[in-house]
C-alpha cells in the first residue's frame, strides 16, 4: 500500500458532513481534512473550529482556487451534486458525492464522460455495501455457499413529517429528482442489486399519497434479475414504525438484515434450509462490531486511490442503480414493463426522473 496522505476538503456543511468528518478522522494518517466550504460562512467556519480544520472558505470555486485537495467531499443538496462534481473533476479533484449523486442518468452520464477526459474520478456514497454483513454475504454467494438466489423483499419504510418538507429544496423533481426512491430508499435497494447482481426487467407503482411534495412519496416495484431472481422493493416517507430490511431466500438459508440508518452483525440472521445447517457455521466463523457507516466506504476509497484503482462507488457501478431507479419511475408513469437498456440517451426518463411526467402533477 502506499504511504500516501490524501488532502481532503468538504463542500456542504449540514447534518451528513459531520459523518465525512469523522470518516477522514477514522483514516488515520491516510487523509487529512485540509478545508471545508459553505454558502454560509458563517456555518463552515464553525464547522472548522469544531472539526480542526485549518481553512474555511465561501464556495466550492474558492475553495479548489485555493487551496490543493485530492479528494472532495460533496455534501451538498442534491440538485448540486452534478454542476460540483463537473468542477471538482475539471480541477483534477476526485469527487465524493453523497445520494443521489444525480438528478438524471443524462447527468450521471456527463459526469462519465468528464472523468474520461479528465483522469479524475467521482464516486457515490452508498456505505451499506461496505458493512461486514454485506461483504460477507456476497463472498458466500459468489463462492456458491448459499445455492442460487430465488426471491427478495427489499423496504425502506421510514417517516418524514410535512416539517421536514418545509425545506425548500425538498421534494421537487427539480431539487432532489424524485422522492424516497431517490433519495431515502436507494441505500437499500443498491445493497440489493450489489448482491443479485444485474437486474432484467421492472414493473412499479408510485403514489403521492400524504405529503405537500411534487414527487412521489410512496412507490413499490418488481424486480427480474439476470440471475432469474425475483425482488419486491419498497420506499416510503409514510410509515410511522421505521424499518430497514432486506431479505435474501437461497436455496440453502434466508438471509436477513433489519435496521433503520445502519447495520452491524448483530442485525443480520440466517436461516438454514433443511439439511444444510453448515451455512449458519459458515456465516458465524467471523463476527465484526464495526457498522456500515461512512467509516468503511472512506476506507475503501482510500484502499482503491493506492492501488491506482477508481474509487468506490464508481460511476459505473451507480449507473446500474441510477438506470433501476429512472426504470422505476418509468413503469410507474407509463403502467408499461421496463427493461434493462430501455431508458437511452433519448428517452424521456433519461433527462428528468418525472419523465413523461407524474400522474398527479395538475391535481
Amino acid at each position: 500500500m502506499s504511504p500516501r496522505t490524501y488532502r481532503t476538503a468538504i463542500v456542504g456543511t449540514g447534518a451528513i458532513a459531520a459523518a465525512h468528518a469523522r470518516a477522514v478522522a477514522a483514516s488515520g494518517a491516510r487523509a487529512t481534512l485540509v478545508a471545508v466550504a459553505d454558502v454560509d460562512l458563517g456555518r463552515a467556519t464553525e464547522f472548522a473550529a469544531t472539526w480542526r480544520v485549518p481553512r474555511a472558505h465561501a464556495s466550492l470555486t474558492e475553495l479548489l482556487r485555493e487551496e490543493r485537495v485530492d479528494l472532495v467531499h460533496l455534501c451538498t443538496p442534491p440538485r448540486l451534486h452534478a454542476p460540483q462534481a463537473l468542477e471538482c473533476l475539471e480541477a483534477g479533484a476526485t469527487a465524493l458525492v453523497e445520494k443521489p449523486p444525480t438528478l438524471s442518468l443524462a447527468e450521471l452520464d456527463t459526469l462519465a464522460e468528464a472523468e474520461r477526459r479528465t483522469g479524475a474520478h467521482v464516486a457515490t456514497v452508498l456505505q451499506h455495501r461496505f458493512g461486514a454483513g454485506a461483504i460477507r454475504l456476497r463472498r458466500l454467494q459468489e463462492a456458491g455457499e448459499l445455492g442460487r438466489p430465488l426471491l427478495a423483499t427489499c423496504v425502506t419504510q421510514w417517516y418524514r413529517d410535512e416539517a421536514y418538507y418545509a425545506v425548500p429544496w425538498r421534494g421537487t423533481w427539480e431539487s432532489e429528482g424524485g422522492g424516497p426512491t431517490m433519495g431515502h430508499g436507494i441505500h437499500q435497494f443498491d445493497l440489493l442489486l450489489s448482491v443479485l447482481g444485474p437486474w432484467s426487467e421492472v414493473t412499479a407503482m408510485a403514489a403521492r399519497q400524504a405529503r405537500p411534495v411534487a414527487t412521489e412519496d410512496v412507490s413499490m416495484a418488481l424486480v427480474r434479475f439476470d440471475s432469474g431472481a425475483l425482488a419486491t422493493v419498497v420506499n416510503s416517507v409514510l410509515s410511522p414504525r421505521q424499518t430497514s430490511e432486506l431479505r435474501f431466500d437461497y436455496e440453502r438459508a434466508t438471509v436477513e438484515v433489519e435496521h433503520l440508518y445502519g447495520y452491524t452483525d448483530d442485525d443480520w440472521t440466517v436461516t438454514p434450509a433443511p439439511g444444510h445447517d453448515a451455512v449458519a457455521e459458515l456465516w458465524g466463523r467471523e463476527r465484526s462490531s464495526v457498522p456500515s457507516g461512512h467509516e468503511g466506504w472512506f476506507a475503501a476509497v482510500l484502499d482503491a486511490l493506492d492501488r491506482g484503482q477508481a474509487p468506490p462507488v464508481t460511476a459505473g457501478d451507480t449507473r446500474r442503480t441510477m438506470e433501476f431507479i429512472a426504470a422505476l419511475y418509468a413503469s410507474a408513469f407509463t403502467g408499461e414493463r421496463v427493461r434493462q437498456g430501455q431508458i437511452t440517451p433519448d428517452h424521456p426518463f433519461a433527462g428528468r426522473m418525472d419523465g413523461t411526467g407524474a400522474p398527479w402533477r395538475n391535481q
